[in-house]
């Protein structure tokens, strides 16, 4: 069903998952479209953005932000279009990224985390992607963090990600030697061949520890962590002394609902981390660098436009869609940004 002027298609959250996610985790409903009040607008959304955060929202564990109630909207960043607004500062036909939309074809704003975008902007999904959240968050953590100098080696994770890339291809911008870890021999290759990667190594394979122990010679000196599980157990002995460890996720872990078996690593971890001087720093991108997101959108933007950051989207079609695609992000099946398109 498309888009309309009267009906706004939601999809909630119908109940908690237990591991990974399933279609009945998820309701379509349909209810009228709002209108704004008194210091709101009206916004229709038309891009809306898939990340891998949003399962743990789904949870009731105690997390960084409040868990999604059963019942509401699964919540979601969008490209949106201003339809209505009594606010100071937009006006109808604006384009802007908002925050916190939803995953639904109209939502009200008070204004907060709305940013205008440029209304010729020639792919307005972007703002999701390289020039959004996923791309703050690598530019962020890999130079404030990280803090890459040239000749060091960078090893990132989900390399083709939109997170992982800007971390690969920002590296590369600083001189450093760039190794990325992906799930396949066509995500590896893209990420060497397209990206301009070192290497890339299949955390598919069995053999994936060898494999980084001999792309990685010298040791490692920053690892950008948004994966987890088994990736980080073959990066652990590498690290070299001073090493940084920028973390923002743990996709690896989040459909988990127990402890990995085998041996506890947490003893050999802080010996590790106490005798390398290893710095190792989580961070939330909006709650940590908000103020910074002009700074880096100044940075980022040109060096999309002239080619330096290079950009893939996996790009879904329908609303009704959006449930089937994060089940499979989960999973490692999308290949680049994932994004749905919910209107023209």
């Amino acid at each position: 069903m498309p888009q309309t002027a009267t009906i706004n298609r939601q999809i909630l959250l119908a109940s908690r998952p237990v591991g990974a996610p399933v279609p009945d985790n998820f309701k379509l409903v349909e209810t009228p479209v709002p209108h704004p009040g008194e210091g709101q607008m009206l916004l229709r959304n038309l891009w809306m953005s898939l990340d891998p955060y949003m399962r743990g929202r789904m949870s009731d564990a105690k997390s960084y932000a409040d868990p999604v109630a059963v019942g509401d909207v699964m919540p979601c960043g969008a490209v949106s279009r201003v339809m209505e607004s009594n606010l100071d500062g937009f006006s109808a036909g604006d384009l802007v990224m908002c925050y916190t939309a939803g995953w639904q074809d109209y939502s009200l704003s008070n204004g907060s985390m709305v940013f205008k975008l440029d209304p010729n902007m020639a792919e307005p999904s972007q703002a999701l992607g390289v020039l959004g959240m996923p791309g703050f968050t690598g530019y962020m953590g890999l130079l404030d963090i990280g803090q890459p100098k040239a000749g060091e080696t960078v090893v990132v994770a989900a390399a083709t990600g939109p997170v992982g890339s800007v971390v690969g291809q920002v590296a590369k911008l600083k001189g450093c030697r760039v190794i990325g870890i992906a799930g396949g021999p066509d995500k590896c290759a893209y990420a060497v061949d397209e990206l301009g990667f070192d290497a890339c190594l299949d955390h598919k394979l069995d053999s994936l520890a060898n494999d980084l122990a001999n792309a990685c010679p010298d040791g490692i000196d920053v690892y950008f962590e948004n994966v987890g599980g088994k990736v980080f157990d073959a990066v652990m002995p590498l690290l070299n002394p001073h090493s940084r460890v920028p973390i923002c996720g743990l996709i690896a872990q989040y459909n988990a609902t127990e402890l990995p078996p085998g041996p506890d690593r947490l003893p050999q971890l802080m010996r590790l981390m106490l005798s390398q001087r290893i710095r190792m720093q989580a961070f939330i991108i909006f709650d940590n660098y908000g103020p910074h997101y002009p700074e880096f959108l100044q940075t980022m933007t040109p060096w999309v436009a002239e080619g330096k950051v290079k950009v893939r989207e996996d790009r879904v079609e329908g609303l009704e869609n959006a449930p089937q695609a994060f089940i499979g992000m989960l999973e490692g099946q999308n290949f680049g940004k994932m994004v749905v398109k919910i209107a023209d």
